[in-house]
């Protein structure tokens, strides 16, 4: 109970700190789209482009081949039957942490991306040929970390912690899910909208993350209001307006941790902005782009849409120290004990 209160009040102190840092939001005069609503982001579709595919927008029936033969959590074959999606894995193999024991718990979508009625081979848009464009040695000013191998065998670092991945403890989603630049991914691909007079929210089904957005006036009010660079917050420090009726918003200064499990990294001289808009009564067109000259050789840009949907969001009942961590560091210390005694 003592630790309860104690977490209580800090969560307290925290959000009065971060209520006072952002009182500058201002009421908005402008034309704003409404973004209200459930809405869901699921697709096939990768940021990056398939190895063959030559175009970004692709026929139904282009669309349904590849769709059928995109990996799903590294399996290929995608979700055609027989390819051994709900077989047992083997204990040490390859493919122990790809293969799901059942496609009830997977859910990404069952089609490629459809964006303006038009279905998308990646995500990226520019550059053209649908590929990051990365530098072949990026000036990283923070520790690059891939789990790849860990998600794959189930054996990794588990030296304490703060070695297992961001997902695994609870603290964020995986996938990029809420971004910024957000995308989809295994399951959970839904979000709910919240616009007032002066914030916007994104709750993300996934872990139940939350971006609150404050609303300036202009692009020039909003930067003037940032957040202290010493508060390195999950999601970064985004501030939004409105502009030709479109939600703006611009981010920078992600915390290093989530920067450096993202699938969008970007450091600290980095930023992202995202564009929202109503297509339609069921189509939010979402676009994001990519700045950071320490890690691309040029800027680069991804869209796709969120539709709305009946259902609602699901509890995502995941807690930082939840039942998973306790075993998986104890059975690290035994394995250290085990080779201690070799």
């Amino acid at each position: 109970m003592i630790f309860l209160l104690k977490h209580t009040a800090r969560i307290g102190s925290l959000l009065v700190f971060t209520t006072l840092a952002c009182s500058g939001a201002l009421a908005q005069n402008t034309e704003r789209p409404d973004l209200e609503g459930i809405w869901t982001n699921a697709s096939l579709t990768n940021l990056s482009r398939p190895r063959g595919v030559e175009t970004l927008i692709v026929s139904a029936e282009e669309a349904r081949l590849i769709a059928a033969r995109t990996p799903i959590a590294g399996l290929e074959g995608g979700l055609d039957e027989g390819d051994g999606v709900n077989d047992l894995p083997t204990a040490d193999g390859d493919d122990f942490g790809t293969r799901a024991y059942n496609n009830f718990w997977v859910d990404p979508g069952s089609n490629l991306a459809l964006v303006k009625g038009e279905y998308r081979s990646s995500y990226l848009v520019d550059p053209g040929n649908g590929r990051v464009p990365r530098l072949e040695d990026p000036q990283y000013d923070f520790e690059r970390r891939n789990f790849g191998s860990r998600y794959a065998t189930g054996f990794g670092d588990a030296r304490g912690p703060e070695a297992i991945p961001n997902a695994e403890r609870c603290l964020l989603g995986f996938g990029n899910k809420a971004g910024p630049g957000m995308m989809g991914a295994l399951y959970n691909n839904t979000y709910q909208f919240v616009q007032t007079e002066d914030y916007v929210m994104i709750l993300v089904e996934m872990v139940h993350d939350a971006r609150v957005i404050p609303i300036f006036d202009s692009p020039e009010q909003a930067r003037i209001h940032r957040r202290p660079v010493a508060l390195e917050q999950w999601f970064g420090d985004s501030v939004g307006w409105y502009e030709n009726d479109e939600l703006v918003v611009e981010t920078v200064n992600i915390n290093p941790l989530q920067l450096s499990q993202s699938s969008i990294p970007i450091t600290k001289a980095g930023r992202i902005t995202e564009r929202f808009s109503r297509y339609a009564d069921d189509e939010i067109f979402y676009q994001f782009r990519v700045e950071d000259n320490n890690i691309y050789s040029q800027p680069w840009t991804a869209e796709l849409s969120f539709y709305a949907t009946d259902g609602g969001l699901y509890e995502y009942a995941c807690h930082e120290g939840n039942y998973a961590l306790p075993g998986i560091l104890a059975g690290a210390r035994r394995l250290e004990r085990e080779e201690a005694l070799k």
